[in-house]
């Protein structure tokens, strides 16, 4: 499985990677700091001609560039992305934020707690539910 996280603070990356370890899941964590760089990632453009499809996508909104909402619009314009989940993973409980990216057709949104426990608790939650209880697409490929 593959885990792509777009999120451009290093301080959360490591939480969700520290949360990935913690929760043992068999699972490969991508991470890009911008927007531009997810979907250059998702559309295996320039460095990335090679990046695996990521069965998850784990979107922060307020990214440097292209913002969150821009990417998460891409993702489910292009008939080639439109199938990977895309869970926002954000600081905004804004409802504009949360009614834009279900708009957009966003999988999910969920907003980050403040507190580092709460914060890999989530991430675990997370995986479960993606990883455990639901099938994904990838699956269903072979």
């Amino acid at each position: 499985m593959n885990i792509l996280l777009v999120e451009d603070n290093p301080a959360d990356m490591r939480l969700v990677r520290e949360a990935v370890a913690e929760h043992a899941l068999d699972a490969t964590l991508h991470w890009v700091s911008s927007g531009e760089a997810a979907l250059n990632f998702l559309r295996r453009q320039g460095a990335d001609h090679d990046a695996p499809v990521p069965d998850l996508v784990l979107l922060d909104l307020n990214l440097p560039g292209v913002h969150g909402h821009e990417v998460l619009q891409a993702i489910k314009s292009d008939p080639a992305t439109l199938h990977i989940p895309v869970v926002v993973l954000s600081s905004s409980a804004e409802p504009s934020d949360v009614l834009r990216a279900y708009r957009s057709h966003g999988n999910a949104y969920v907003v980050k707690p403040d507190d580092f426990e709460q914060f890999i608790e989530l991430v675990g939650s997370i995986q479960s539910y993606w990883f455990e209880a639901v099938r994904l697409p990838s699956q269903a490929q072979g």
